[in-house]
Protein backbone atom coordinates (compact mmCIF):
# COMPACT_ATOMS: atom_id res chain seq x y z
CA UNK A 1 0.00 0.00 0.00
CA UNK A 2 1.66 3.05 -0.99
CA UNK A 3 1.00 6.41 1.42
CA UNK A 4 -1.90 7.79 -1.25
CA UNK A 5 -3.76 5.02 -0.83
CA UNK A 6 -6.12 4.38 1.94
CA UNK A 7 -6.85 1.54 4.60
CA UNK A 8 -7.76 0.66 7.98
CA UNK A 9 -4.66 1.79 10.90
CA UNK A 10 -3.27 -1.53 11.93
CA UNK A 11 -4.16 -1.88 15.36
CA UNK A 12 -1.18 -1.29 17.75
CA UNK A 13 -1.14 2.27 15.02
CA UNK A 14 -4.46 3.15 16.02
CA UNK A 15 -3.93 1.94 19.79
CA UNK A 16 -0.98 4.16 19.93
CA UNK A 17 -3.05 7.33 18.15
CA UNK A 18 -5.68 6.94 20.49
CA UNK A 19 -3.28 6.93 23.50
CA UNK A 20 -1.49 10.27 22.11
CA UNK A 21 -4.97 11.71 21.85
CA UNK A 22 -6.68 10.95 25.16
CA UNK A 23 -4.12 12.60 27.30
CA UNK A 24 -3.51 15.38 25.25
CA UNK A 25 -7.63 16.16 24.91
CA UNK A 26 -7.71 16.32 28.54
CA UNK A 27 -4.43 18.43 28.83
CA UNK A 28 -5.61 21.15 26.79
CA UNK A 29 -8.95 21.25 27.78
CA UNK A 30 -7.41 22.19 31.40
CA UNK A 31 -4.83 24.61 29.79
CA UNK A 32 -7.92 26.18 28.06
CA UNK A 33 -9.58 26.63 31.71
CA UNK A 34 -12.59 24.79 30.32
CA UNK A 35 -14.74 22.27 32.18
CA UNK A 36 -15.40 19.10 30.57
CA UNK A 37 -19.06 20.50 30.52
CA UNK A 38 -18.30 24.04 28.82
CA UNK A 39 -15.63 22.02 26.49
CA UNK A 40 -18.43 19.45 25.43
CA UNK A 41 -21.10 22.00 24.62
CA UNK A 42 -18.65 24.37 22.97
CA UNK A 43 -17.36 21.25 20.33
CA UNK A 44 -21.08 20.24 19.74
CA UNK A 45 -20.66 17.63 22.21
CA UNK A 46 -22.59 15.91 25.35
CA UNK A 47 -20.02 15.53 28.45
CA UNK A 48 -19.90 11.80 28.04
CA UNK A 49 -18.66 11.48 25.10
CA UNK A 50 -15.82 14.27 26.00
CA UNK A 51 -14.87 12.47 28.77
CA UNK A 52 -14.76 8.82 26.86
CA UNK A 53 -12.64 10.32 24.36
CA UNK A 54 -9.97 12.20 26.74
CA UNK A 55 -10.11 8.35 28.68
CA UNK A 56 -9.42 6.66 25.22
CA UNK A 57 -12.88 4.89 25.23
CA UNK A 58 -13.85 5.95 22.11
CA UNK A 59 -11.32 7.65 19.04
CA UNK A 60 -12.41 10.64 18.09
CA UNK A 61 -13.41 11.46 13.98
CA UNK A 62 -12.01 14.09 11.93
CA UNK A 63 -14.69 16.86 12.63
CA UNK A 64 -14.61 16.39 16.14
CA UNK A 65 -10.56 17.24 16.53
CA UNK A 66 -11.34 19.94 13.92
CA UNK A 67 -13.77 21.09 16.83
CA UNK A 68 -11.76 20.57 19.59
CA UNK A 69 -8.86 22.36 18.26
CA UNK A 70 -11.21 25.58 17.62
CA UNK A 71 -12.70 25.33 21.00
CA UNK A 72 -8.91 25.03 22.67
CA UNK A 73 -7.53 27.64 20.45
CA UNK A 74 -5.01 24.94 18.84
CA UNK A 75 -3.87 23.07 15.94
CA UNK A 76 -5.24 19.70 14.62
CA UNK A 77 -1.60 18.86 14.99
CA UNK A 78 -1.09 19.75 18.71
CA UNK A 79 -4.39 17.69 19.48
CA UNK A 80 -2.61 14.28 17.60
CA UNK A 81 0.51 15.51 19.74
CA UNK A 82 2.83 16.00 16.97
CA UNK A 83 4.80 19.04 16.96
CA UNK A 84 6.56 21.26 14.63
CA UNK A 85 10.37 21.31 14.57
CA UNK A 86 9.85 24.63 12.71
CA UNK A 87 7.46 26.91 10.73
CA UNK A 88 8.55 26.01 6.99
CA UNK A 89 6.08 27.30 4.18
CA UNK A 90 6.75 24.60 2.31
CA UNK A 91 5.13 20.76 2.84
CA UNK A 92 6.65 18.25 0.88
CA UNK A 93 4.07 15.45 -0.39
CA UNK A 94 6.62 12.77 1.24
CA UNK A 95 6.77 14.45 4.29
CA UNK A 96 2.86 13.95 4.91
CA UNK A 97 2.27 11.36 6.58
CA UNK A 98 -1.40 10.06 6.97
CA UNK A 99 -3.32 10.12 9.97
CA UNK A 100 -7.07 8.14 10.48
CA UNK A 101 -9.64 9.08 12.43
CA UNK A 102 -13.49 8.37 12.49
CA UNK A 103 -13.27 6.25 9.01
CA UNK A 104 -11.25 9.36 7.62
CA UNK A 105 -7.66 9.60 6.15
CA UNK A 106 -6.18 12.83 6.00
CA UNK A 107 -2.63 14.41 5.24
CA UNK A 108 -1.62 17.80 6.82
CA UNK A 109 -1.81 20.27 3.98
CA UNK A 110 -0.04 23.07 5.44
CA UNK A 111 2.33 24.22 8.23
CA UNK A 112 1.63 23.34 11.76
CA UNK A 113 0.91 25.52 14.56
CA UNK A 114 -1.06 28.07 12.21
CA UNK A 115 -4.18 29.75 12.55
CA UNK A 116 -5.82 27.77 9.63
CA UNK A 117 -5.32 23.99 9.26
CA UNK A 118 -5.32 22.91 5.83
CA UNK A 119 -6.02 18.93 5.40
CA UNK A 120 -6.19 16.56 2.39
CA UNK A 121 -9.10 14.28 3.43
CA UNK A 122 -10.19 10.52 1.97
CA UNK A 123 -13.71 10.36 2.88
CA UNK A 124 -14.32 6.56 2.33
CA UNK A 125 -18.14 5.37 1.21
CA UNK A 126 -20.29 5.47 4.07
CA UNK A 127 -17.90 6.25 7.14
CA UNK A 128 -20.28 9.20 8.32
CA UNK A 129 -23.55 7.29 8.77
CA UNK A 130 -26.24 9.92 9.23
CA UNK A 131 -23.91 11.67 11.45
CA UNK A 132 -25.15 15.66 11.16
CA UNK A 133 -22.44 18.36 13.16
CA UNK A 134 -22.82 21.51 13.98
CA UNK A 135 -19.86 23.13 15.85
CA UNK A 136 -18.30 26.86 15.77
CA UNK A 137 -16.32 28.34 12.97
CA UNK A 138 -16.00 28.12 9.30
CA UNK A 139 -15.50 25.00 6.93
CA UNK A 140 -14.27 24.90 3.34
CA UNK A 141 -13.48 22.18 1.16
CA UNK A 142 -12.65 21.57 -2.50
CA UNK A 143 -13.34 18.20 -4.02
CA UNK A 144 -10.22 16.77 -5.45
CA UNK A 145 -11.47 13.51 -6.89
CA UNK A 146 -14.67 11.74 -6.65
CA UNK A 147 -18.45 12.89 -5.74
CA UNK A 148 -19.35 14.65 -2.55
CA UNK A 149 -22.84 14.44 -1.06
CA UNK A 150 -22.73 18.06 1.36
CA UNK A 151 -26.21 18.04 3.41
CA UNK A 152 -26.33 22.17 5.03
CA UNK A 153 -29.57 22.51 6.54
CA UNK A 154 -31.99 21.33 4.80
CA UNK A 155 -30.30 21.31 1.64
CA UNK A 156 -28.56 18.83 -0.35
CA UNK A 157 -25.51 18.91 -2.83
CA UNK A 158 -23.52 17.32 -4.89
CA UNK A 159 -20.19 18.40 -5.90
CA UNK A 160 -17.60 17.08 -8.55
CA UNK A 161 -13.87 17.41 -8.93
CA UNK A 162 -13.69 21.24 -8.69
CA UNK A 163 -16.54 22.27 -7.02
CA UNK A 164 -16.15 23.84 -3.82
CA UNK A 165 -18.37 24.75 -0.63
CA UNK A 166 -17.42 27.63 1.79
CA UNK A 167 -20.12 27.50 4.91
CA UNK A 168 -20.73 28.73 8.79
CA UNK A 169 -20.11 25.85 10.58
CA UNK A 170 -23.10 26.49 12.91
CA UNK A 171 -25.00 25.53 10.10
CA UNK A 172 -26.15 21.70 10.17
CA UNK A 173 -23.81 19.76 8.00
CA UNK A 174 -22.84 16.47 6.74
CA UNK A 175 -20.39 15.14 4.36
CA UNK A 176 -20.22 12.08 2.64
CA UNK A 177 -18.46 9.95 -0.22
CA UNK A 178 -21.27 9.88 -3.24
CA UNK A 179 -19.30 7.04 -5.17
CA UNK A 180 -18.14 3.84 -3.55
CA UNK A 181 -14.17 5.04 -4.17
CA UNK A 182 -14.59 7.41 -1.69
CA UNK A 183 -14.28 11.31 -2.28
CA UNK A 184 -11.02 13.09 -2.17
CA UNK A 185 -11.00 16.49 -0.82
CA UNK A 186 -8.88 19.71 0.44
CA UNK A 187 -10.31 21.07 3.59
Amino acid sequence: MTSHETGPPAPEAAADAVSVVAPQLRSLRRRAALTLEAAARAAGLSPAHLSRLETGQRQPSLPMLLALARVYGTTVSELLGETAPDRDAVVRADAMEPTYAGGWTYWQAGGAGRGMQALRVHVPHGSQGDIVRVHPGEEWLHVLRGRLRLRLGDTVHLLSPGDGAHFDSLTPHRIAAQDPDGVDLLF
